[in-house]
C-alpha cells in the first residue's frame, strides 16, 4: 500500500494535476479553494498541496514561514503581511488572476492563516510545557492559588504546603511536583478548565470523589494535558482547531479543546464503570483511540455542551 502511494505522489499524481489544469483551466490550490468545504477539508488539502509542491519559490516561501511561526511571529500585522505576501506569492507562481479569482485570494488566505497558525499554537504550547513550575515565581504561584479558588470557592487553603491539595487531585502536599511533565502547561490548563467553564469543573472534581468511580482530579487533568499536547503535536488535531475557526487558532482555543477532553473522558471513565484505579491506562488508551477515529472525520466539530446529571 505504501509502494502504491508512494508511485502515485511522485509520478501519477504531477500527471493528474497537469490533465486537470488542462482541462479545467485552474490550478490544484483553486480547485481545493472552490471545491472543498471551508474549514478542515479545505485546508487540510491546501496544507498537503503545498508541501507536495515541486516549485522552488513555494518551497522557500514554506520555509519561511515556518521560521516565523516556530518563532511566534506570526501575529498582528505581521500576520496580515505574511499571509497578503503568501498569496501573493501563489498567485504568482501559478498565474492567477487577483481580479477574476478574488474568491481565491479570501479562500487561500483564510488558509495560511490556520496553517501557519496552527503551527505557531504548537510553539506557543511546547514553549509552556518545557517551562519548569517555579515556587519562587509569584505568577506561577498566583495560578495555583486561583486554582484552588475557583475549584473550592468556599473553603480556605491553609497553607501552600498542605494536605488539601489532594482532595483536588495532587499526589501530595505540594503539587508542584505534579507538574514535572507538562511543566506549566499542565497548571494552564487546569486552571483554564476551572475558570472558562467552572460549573462543568466543580461537577466533574465532584465524580473524582465517587466512592465506587473516584480518580484523582489534578493528576488525570495532567495526564490530559499530555493527550491534548500530544494530538497537537502529531497533527490529529488540527481537525478540531480549522473547523472551530476561519483564523489562525489562539491558546484560548487550545484551552477550549482540552476541556473539551477532560469534560468528556470524565463521562466516558463513568460509563466505563472502572473496578478501581487501575484500569486508568486502559481506558485512557480506549478514549485516546476513540478520539482520534472521531479527528479522522474532518468535517467533525467538538462541541462544548456541558451538562449535568447523577450517577
Amino acid at each position: 500500500m505504501y509502494v502504491f502511494w508512494w508511485f502515485f505522489a511522485y509520478y501519477l499524481r504531477p500527471i493528474v494535476k497537469w490533465f486537470l489544469r488542462k482541462t479545467t483551466g485552474l490550478c490544484e490550490l483553486q480547485r481545493i479553494c472552490y471545491g472543498k468545504v471551508q474549514g478542515a477539508p479545505r485546508t487540510k488539502a491546501v496544507d498537503y498541496s503545498l508541501c507536495m509542491s515541486k516549485s522552488p519559490q513555494i518551497a522557500q516561501l514554506i520555509a519561511h514561514l515556518n521560521d516565523v511561526s516556530d518563532n511566534q511571529r506570526f501575529v498582528g500585522s505581521n500576520l496580515k503581511e505574511l499571509t497578503n505576501g503568501a498569496v501573493n506569492t501563489v498567485m504568482l507562481v501559478k498565474k492567477i488572476n487577483p481580479k477574476i479569482h478574488f474568491q481565491f485570494v479570501i479562500n487561500f488566505g483564510q488558509c495560511v492563516e490556520q496553517i501557519w497558525g496552527y503551527r505557531q499554537l504548537l510553539a506557543e504550547v511546547e514553549e509552556l510545557r518545557k517551562t519548569v513550575y517555579d515556587a519562587d515565581n509569584f505568577g506561577h504561584e498566583r495560578k495555583l492559588q486561583d486554582l484552588w479558588e475557583k475549584l473550592m470557592p468556599h473553603e480556605r487553603l491553609e497553607g501552600r504546603v498542605t494536605k488539601q491539595w489532594q482532595y483536588i487531585g495532587f499526589q501530595g502536599d505540594d503539587p508542584k511536583t505534579d507538574f514535572r511533565g507538562m511543566g506549566l502547561l499542565g497548571l494552564e490548563n487546569l486552571l483554564a478548565f476551572a475558570s472558562d467553564y467552572q460549573d462543568a469543573a466543580t461537577y466533574v472534581l465532584s465524580h473524582s470523589h465517587h466512592p465506587h468511580y473516584g480518580y484523582a482530579f489534578a493528576i488525570v487533568g495532567i495526564n490530559l494535558t499530555s493527550l491534548a499536547w500530544t494530538l497537537l503535536k502529531q497533527g490529529d488535531a488540527k481537525t478540531y482547531f480549522f473547523n472551530m475557526v476561519k483564523s489562525a487558532p489562539s491558546l484560548k482555543l487550545f484551552h477550549q479543546f482540552y476541556s473539551y477532553l477532560f469534560y468528556e473522558f470524565d463521562k466516558y471513565w463513568i460509563e466505563c464503570k472502572p473496578k478501581d484505579i487501575m484500569e486508568f491506562s486502559t481506558i485512557k488508551d480506549n478514549f485516546e483511540i476513540n478520539v482520534r477515529n472521531a479527528l479522522q472525520d474532518p468535517n467533525a466539530v467538538f462541541r462544548i455542551n456541558f451538562s449535568v446529571d447523577t450517577i
